[in-house]
């Protein structure tokens, strides 16, 4: 017996939904071009993309999740959002339910319960491959604890790329993780042939389909994407594919690029004629149209769709135009989300207790009882996982402890350890990750830039990120360069992110457990040479582990050493401000001078304690900032001029600094790394000129 043709068993009505999409991005487009002078910000269109999305956006459930890129409104009309909703974010209004007029056009997120859960989307293309493959991640996990509240849907994720962005080393990261984890994915990967005004045969060797035969275990598909029907049928078998076997699964989708790359980089400024008028030729909507009449639909119905599609389409563009801008009062809102860890509690230094405890064990103590407390939270990140537990011992016995799916290596992809926490975080998991050396963050600055600090922001308070990022940092004697390097002063210029620098254990168990409670992403940096107290002078690192209960509240510093009244009543005191490392040569330096110097540690970098700096500023009247970083341009030199400019009138001397000096790398000859960085000796100096000014 014959089989029926996909013709004699295709449903009319979604063939009739989806040309009246296809029609409403073509009205919407043509609407932006009208109104170009009126529509001011910057914005693209799906037009020669709608076949391919819309067979997407509607066959997804509200229990998966997808991340998109900046040419997805028909994914976005397939899912159920409306044009109003679109255009709102479009031309950055009030109430855009995405962003509150904070992000770009077609940058949706979403957090509810009647559509799909979209997380944070940034303008850095490809980068949402590895936070995307982290919910996939997180599901996967979550799954297997039986910890996910929609696990009986089978929830899947797909990540929207453009081909262009293939290219990114982040996508690798990501296709990799995700073959090796066999997580539930789908990657679709739309190819224009365009990258802006770079064709695809200037930009690379392969397309997405021949890139992804280099992972193994990623299954991949070709489609002609302007082609409703197949693409429908590709996109329910990827989905089928992945609900069921809970594997990953790239599509490569070929499509046309029918308008400007955005309103400010109009197509005739890169594109000849020639080539316009050729992927012309592919346009999906009289593909589809032709499709409805061969199958008995009239044209009088179908004319009638397009008519009543392009006036609700304008009404709604013209809603839209006399709609809110939103308030500027409430700029500010939404750089964190509020935390429960609001004061310290606890018992630091419990009775009975004398032995001390080195720093690298007051956080091993801390991970294993998050990990005990709390079934979603999971570590991983280079050499943590069994055989070694760390480089510094910093997880030694956790996975033997928790099991390797809780605990675990991963290759060196410190991109995907930053960027994955924001997926992980956005299901419900609570990661923490490791980058070996803070001389290696740079390659996972990316993410932390473009994806977890912008989240809380750019969601209108929707999506936070729950993330630790554990740093081991700083010179612990000859480690030389690209394993001893102070780098807080570019961390602490990315805005949206908390920065710990504990200097004793047990600060750091403290710092360690507020930071998992915290609901927005930590970097925690760990100094190497305070971890096992091993570097002379470092005793004052030791501590009693504290109670299981101690917790210490982030932005808030502690006098590590009180000066004394009589001196500070006699105007013989100074306060030196500092932490990490600083803080004991300050100690050392001291006994110079004793009852004289106060030490603030300020314990969180950002935010930091100012009512505490002030508080001790207007006590002493004279001031040492003290760091390991190289002066020029640091966090602590900052910090300086805050405090000469705000309390000037309460300072009797100029602020004094110490600092590394500004050379790009820690020495590693021992006499050379001694010339460049701080020590007690430098440090007495300076206070002994500052107490005799």
């Amino acid at each position: 017996m014959a089989q029926p043709s996909i013709l004699e068993i295709t449903d009319k009505k979604i063939l009739i939904d989806a040309y009246r999409l296809m029609f409403t991005s073509k009205t919407m487009s043509e609407l932006f071009n009208e109104y170009k002078t009126t529509c001011i910000f910057v914005h693209a269109n799906s037009r020669g993309h709608e076949a391919i999305q819309l067979a997407v956006g509607m066959q997804l459930k509200k229990c998966d999740w997808a991340s998109l890129y900046y040419r997805d409104d028909s994914i976005l009309m397939g899912m159920g959002w409306q044009p109003y909703e679109i255009m709102l974010q479009q031309m950055a209004k009030k109430d855009d339910p995405f962003s509150g007029g904070r992000n770009y056009y077609c940058h949706p997120s979403y957090k509810g319960n009647d559509f799909p859960q979209m997380i944070h989307q940034s303008s850095a293309t490809g980068m949402q491959a590895i936070p995307t493959t982290g919910i996939a991640q997180g599901i996967q996990y979550l799954e297997k604890q039986n910890l996910l509240q929609t696990a009986k849907e089978n929830p899947l994720v797909i990540c929207s790329l453009g081909d262009g962005s293939m290219t990114e080393g982040e996508v690798s990261e990501a296709l990799q993780f995700a073959a090796l984890k066999q997580l539930p994915i789908i990657y679709l990967v739309q190819d224009n042939d365009w990258g802006i005004s770079v064709s695809g045969d200037e930009a690379r060797t392969m397309n997405a389909y021949e890139y992804a035969a280099g992972f193994k275990g990623l299954k991949r598909v070709q489609v002609d994407g302007s082609n409703f029907l197949e693409s429908w049928k590709v996109v329910e078998d990827a989905i089928d594919f992945v609900r069921i076997s809970r594997k990953p699964i790239l599509i490569h989708a070929k499509v046309p690029l029918l308008g400007h790359h955005t309103s400010g980089v109009r197509m005739e400024m890169y594109r000849t004629e020639e080539d316009i008028a050729e992927h012309r030729k592919r346009d999906p909507l009289p593909k589809l149209r032709n499709l409805l009449l061969e199958l008995d639909i009239h044209d009088d119905e179908i004319l009638e769709i397009e008519e009543r599609t392009a006036k609700e389409t304008r009404e709604a563009f013209l809603r839209v135009l006399a709609s809110h801008d939103p308030d500027p009062s409430t700029v500010e809102l939404h750089e964190f989300a509020p935390t429960p860890i609001t004061e310290e509690k606890g018992i630091r230094e419990p009775e009975g207790v004398t032995e001390k405890t080195i720093m690298v064990d007051a956080a091993l103590f801390a991970m294993d009882e998050i990990l005990h407390d709390h079934p979603e939270a999971i570590l991983y990140g280079q050499d943590v996982g069994r055989r070694l537990g760390g480089v510094f011992r910093e997880a030694a016995m956790l996975a033997e402890k928790y099991g390797d799916h809780r605990v675990f290596n991963t290759a060196i992809q410190e991109a995907y350890l930053v960027g994955s926490t924001l997926g992980m975080s956005a299901v419900g998991a609570k990661p923490i990750v490791e980058i070996q050396f803070a001389d290696y963050i740079w390659a996972g600055v990316n993410q932390l830039v473009s994806e977890l600090s912008k989240s809380y922001y750019l969601t209108n308070g929707k999506w936070n990120c729950q993330s630790i990022i554990r740093i081991p940092i700083g010179a612990y004697g000859s480690g030389g360069p690209y394993h001893s390097g102070c780098i807080e002063s570019s961390i602490l210029a990315i805005k949206g992110i908390k920065v710990v620098y504990p200097s004793n254990a047990a600060d750091m168990k403290g710092l360690m457990k507020a930071a998992f409670y915290d609901p927005n992403p930590v970097v925690m940096f760990e100094h190497k040479g305070l971890y096992w107290s091993k570097v002379k002078g470092t005793e004052a690192a030791k501590n009693i582990n504290p109670s299981r209960d101690y917790i210490i509240p982030l932005s808030k510093a502690r006098i590590f050493q009180h000066a004394n009244e009589e001196k500070i009543n006699n105007g013989e005191s100074i306060v030196v401000i500092t932490y990490g490392m600083g803080v004991h040569w300050s100690l050392n330096a001291s006994k110079k001078y004793p009852g004289q110097i106060e030490i603030l540690d300020l314990r969180t970098l950002y935010p930091y304690d100012w009512e505490a700096i002030e508080t001790s500023v207007k006590k002493h009247n004279k001031v040492f900032v003290l760091t390991e970083e190289p002066i020029m341009n640091s966090f602590a030199q900052a910090l300086a001029g805050r405090i000469g400019s705000e309390l000037f009138k309460y300072l009797d001397a100029p602020v004094q600094l110490l600092g590394a000096k500004n050379l790009p790398a820690v020495p590693l000859n021992s006499g050379l790394e001694k010339a460049m960085l701080p020590n007690a000796d430098k440090v007495g100096a300076v206070m002994e000129e500052l107490l005799n000014w």
